[in-house]
């Protein structure tokens, strides 16, 4: 038997501010999205604005159901957008935001599994890494340098 250990590395802005100014204009997207997802359940609010090779600019907002499986997160929304629309364009950056109606969300909110793994599967397929800012309706931003640090031991075709 042996152990082994698995370390995530995040960058931690202090505020928009600090980010360069290309991300900066991303995160403005996902905050404008943001705004327009629906989410009359949970009252929370999240926005995905995508940076693809082309220098076009994709965004998505998540969008539920009341049949909450039917649903889908603002990271998914815009990753499945741009493979639909710009099927040979590679992701370089995302950023997503997050707010809820109750309480201000000060704590960077990361994707949730389902979107890791999506997001694996086209950072896997481009074989580029995706850098992913995240944070909530205000405060730190965290910056991961890859969707595999995030999700390191991912699941993936060669496996099946």
């Amino acid at each position: 038997m042996k152990n082994i250990s698995i370390t995530s590395t995040f960058t931690v802005y202090d505020s928009v501010d600090e980010l360069s100014d290309d991300v900066k204009v991303l995160m403005e997207r996902a905050v404008t999205v943001r705004k327009t997802s629906y989410a009359p359940y949970s009252r929370f609010h999240v926005g995905a604005a995508l940076l693809l090779d082309n220098d076009e600019v994709v965004v998505g907002a998540n969008q539920e159901n009341a049949a909450y499986p039917s649903g889908l997160c603002a990271e998914r929304v815009a990753v499945f957008y741009a493979g639909a629309v710009h099927p040979k364009a590679k992701i370089l950056k995302m950023a997503i935001t997050a707010a809820s109606e109750e309480k201000i969300v000060e704590d960077p909110i990361p994707p949730c599994g389902a979107c890791r793994q999506s997001i694996a599967e086209y950072e896997m397929k481009q074989d580029v890494p995706i850098e992913i800012y995240f944070m909530g309706e205000t405060g730190k931003i965290y910056k991961s340098d890859s969707l595999k640090n995030l999700l390191p031991m991912v699941f993936e075709s060669k496996h099946l």
